[in-house]
């Protein structure tokens, strides 16, 4: 199971951090103001009250251990370099930081941050996706309904045809392609048995890309 912690529970933070839980990760989601964190604490894994300012702080909720950390602290220019640099000492594998606009973007990419977004362009709900698949293509959205992923084939599916899999029907999705190291396999055929590294590209509503992300 992917971990996660999420720093900043405004409306952006609150939302990828339930997206996330939703997909089946863990969330630790923390925020200065109690009241924010009662609002999400039925929401995530866990929530608690810290602030992300204070190394130590970071440090005795095991920062370091999560597979990702999300800074989504607002406007805040300077609060959102040292929760980047505090992070950074402390051995966290994999930043995200939301950026208020260009300028705190430039500032954080010089930083060192591995991804900056800016939530006007980047709805949290794509996020969630594109963070919790960690895929070659992540997560590209057609519309507010569908979209395609690229996920690694399952384990179960190893070994299998994809007419005993049977996948658009149990599933809904279809898989437009197939990748390994050989070739891309476009439209491929009923009688593709799935090999362990192949990677799927798959098209469908998100309900079902999701669904598919947690086999």
């Amino acid at each position: 199971m992917k971990t996660y912690l999420v720093i900043g529970l405004g409306r952006f933070g609150s939302a990828l951090a339930k997206q996330l839980c939703d997909l089946g990760a863990e969330v630790l989601a923390m925020d200065v103001r109690t009241d924010l964190v009662q609002a999400l604490a039925q929401d995530v894994t866990h929530a608690v009250v810290g602030d992300a300012q204070d190394k130590e702080v970071l440090r005795s909720l095991g920062a370091k251990n999560f597979d990702c950390a999300v800074i989504a602290i607002g406007a805040d220019l300077a609060a959102s370099v040292l929760v980047t640099m505090n992070l950074q000492e402390l051995g966290a594998p994999y930043i995200v930081c939301k950026a208020h606009d260009e300028t705190h973007r430039r500032v954080l990419k010089k930083l060192g941050v591995d991804r900056v977004v800016i939530p006007e362009q980047e709805h949290a709900q794509r996020l969630g996706r594109s963070l919790f698949s960690h895929n070659v293509l992540d997560y590209i959205e057609l519309s507010e309904d569908y979209g395609i992923l690229e996920i690694p084939a399952p384990g179960s599916w190893v070994g299998k045809s994809l007419k005993e899999l049977n996948i658009r029907a149990k599933l809904g999705v279809n898989i437009i392609a197939v990748e390994n190291e050989k070739k891309t396999n476009v439209s491929p055929a009923a009688d593709y048995r799935m090999r362990s590294g192949d990677l799927l590209v798959v098209l469908g509503e998100n309900y079902a890309l999701e669904a598919v992300q947690k086999l």
